[in-house]
């Protein structure tokens, strides 16, 4: 979805119960599948033109299971475990939509022994154009969703075409010829996602900004740092009820930044409902925001969303934070209410010239809890870490050992093989995905 700031993320990934990404979109296609040769010959199941049918029927299912996705909605953000693997899924979903209409494209889905008739009668020529139309549509989707290069800005408005874009798709299933019957079991399975579909993309365009759980904020302190800042709100009205680990949506009320964009929220819940997000510069929207930003602004704060959450209970735990991965850290820090610090220790790997909020605060904020903190200024690969945290490995219980990361991809990869080495699945990492677009 979109740069998070530390991400925004989510998830426990050690966590069981909740679906993944290739989870969903293999249930999705084997329903499509299933309900595909039940409508055809057993004799020509193992045709190109029942690959080429089924193919389509998964490319327009996974379309739809998407735009539902993208609307934001709580019950399915806990199927998943968190708004980021929601975004995950919702970008692979597009991806095997695509190849799967790709497949469809290729070959003739017809055969001599179907009975095939359209849903929806169209002259011949735009019969044609809008079945062409359908697969340009979703190349277009594909591309706003994984192209990194557009900036934000634009990115975030032509990602708005989807719905309509899905809506050509639609009326290309109805137009073409097929053996699938409206009030088949394939049909009612395309009529029934494709219209919760429209419903999802309806309510993300037109009622979020009205219904969905927000708050009105005024900047009152803005503490900038190399490339980075901190900006504290206080609540106007309706202030966001989030645990610390959350995040949010902030919508800057001022010509630029009008763009919600995610970030953690880098403070524990307060009784004078203050919240706090650390900033850094990670693209075209952050460069501005951190320019820009100043005491007096306004601002909508959609929150909370996401999953990562403290585990108090465990016996030890191992915090670790890479960059602006930090955020969840430090909230979870300053909740006054969280409970015992005196097992935790807290890895922060950062960039020399580029650490923010500074290394002596976060060092004096862990002393005041209790908490271990180990800075890393030169990478994964550094001694200390590996000494520490091998130490801290072999000293624990896996039962009842936490590790919680936020940060980079890369960093992941090397915490990952740390834990592996010692005989612990490297699932058990907590994490949260650092980027939601």
């Amino acid at each position: 979805m979109l740069e998070f700031q530390h991400g925004p993320q989510s998830h426990q990934s050690g966590e069981t119960g909740n679906m993944k990404s290739w989870q969903a979109i293999i249930v999705i296609t084997a329903v499509s599948l299933i309900v595909t040769l039940v409508e055809i010959p057993s004799e020509t199941w193992l045709t190109l033109a029942t690959l080429s049918l089924a193919s389509g029927i998964s490319a327009l299912s996974l379309m739809a299971f998407a735009a539902i996705l993208a609307a934001r909605w709580q019950a399915v953000e806990s199927i998943f475990g968190g708004l980021d693997r929601v975004y995950d899924a919702h970008k692979w979903m597009g991806v095997f939509a695509l190849v799967f209409a790709s497949v469809h494209l290729l070959f003739k889905a017809d055969d001599p022994l179907w009975s095939a008739e359209a849903i929806l009668s169209l002259q011949p020529a735009w019969t044609r154009f809008v079945r062409q139309a359908s697969f340009v549509a979703l190349i277009v989707i594909v591309i706003l969703a994984l192209n990194r290069n557009i900036p934000y800005s634009a990115w975030r408005w032509w990602h708005r075409l989807s719905g309509p874009l899905f809506l050509i798709v639609v009326a290309h299933w109805l137009s073409i010829k097929s053996p699938v019957a409206l009030e088949s079991a394939a049909g009612m399975w395309l009529a029934g996602l494709s219209a919760l579909a429209v419903i999802a993309a309806t309510y993300k365009l037109v009622l979020y900004p009205l219904v969905a759980r927000h708050g009105h904020y005024k900047v009152v302190n803005v503490t900038r740092g190399p490339a980075a800042v901190e900006i504290e709100l206080e609540p106007v009205s309706r202030p966001a009820a989030f645990h610390a680990g959350h995040f949010g949506f902030l919508r800057m009320r001022v010509d630029g930044l009008r763009e919600p964009h995610p970030f953690t929220i880098a403070s524990a819940p307060r009784a004078d409902g203050r919240i706090s997000f650390v900033i850094r510069v990670l693209g075209d929207y952050t460069k501005v925001l951190v320019a820009m930003v100043e005491p007096g602004m306004h601002a909508d704060v959609y929150a909370p969303y996401g999953r990562f959450e403290r585990k108090p209970e465990c016996h030890r735990e191992i915090w670790i934070g890479g960059g602006v991965g930090i955020s969840p850290f430090i909230a979870w820090m300053s909740d006054e209410n969280a409970g015992k610090f005196g097992q935790v220790t807290l890895f922060y790997f950062f960039t020399p010239g580029r650490v923010f909020p500074d290394i002596d605060v976060l060092r004096e904020l862990a002393e005041m809890r209790g908490i271990e903190f180990v800075p890393i200024s030169n990478g994964p690969a550094s001694e200390d870490f590996a000494r520490r945290f091998d130490e801290i490995l072999r000293g624990a219980d896996a039962a009842s050992l936490d590790i919680a990361f936020c940060g980079p991809k890369g960093l992941l990869g090397a915490v990952r093989r740390h834990v592996t080495e010692h005989g612990i699945p490297g699932h058990q990492i907590r994490y949260e995905l650092f980027e939601f677009r």
